[in-house]
């Protein structure tokens, strides 16, 4: 048996076309509403900037070591400045904003994809954390936070001795 990943267009493209123009028989336009349904449905989501572009959440990857965690958070074109890194109750939290470039009087744009705004993402770590030891770094828009672990957290070897 072979997986096929599913793709909620496809049983969507089995509905009756009149489900799609029923929008469309509105006596009143309701060109909005026209648009919402041809973006979405046509896999341009993001064509309505005013809706979409304040959503934006950066993927991070979370690695444990023998000895300390590392966090990587893809922030492209966010300013170190603008990241604030907290360690509470063995929980990292990171936040900032990507801000949007101000826009060039006489350009005009056929598409904005880009996304801006806040973010904050929150991880509880399983084990104790030295806080005084987290170390941070931030090189080609990848930020990369080490989180070491206690003493205690460490994996320790224990050699069994045959009598």
């Amino acid at each position: 048996m072979s997986l096929i990943r599913w793709n909620p267009m496809r049983e969507l493209a089995a509905w009756p076309s009149e489900l799609f123009g029923m929008c469309r028989r509105d006596p009143f336009g309701a060109e909005e509403i026209d648009r919402l349904f041809d973006n979405f449905f046509h896999g341009d989501v993001q064509a309505d900037d005013s809706f979409f572009s304040s959503v934006w959440t950066p993927a991070v990857d979370i690695a444990e070591q023998d000895d300390q965690y590392v966090v990587k958070v893809e922030l492209p074109g966010v300013n170190k400045d603008d990241v604030k890194i907290t360690f509470e109750s063995n929980i990292l939290t990171i936040c900032g904003e990507k801000k949007q470039e101000k826009d060039s009087k006489g350009e005009d744009f056929h598409r904005k994809e880009r996304s801006y705004g806040s973010f904050q993402r929150s991880f509880t770590l399983p084990v104790t954390v030295k806080s005084d030891k987290i170390d941070a770094g931030f090189k080609d828009g990848i930020l990369t936070v080490s989180l070491p672990k206690a003493e205690e957290a460490k994996p320790k070897q224990i050699e069994v001795k045959v009598k």
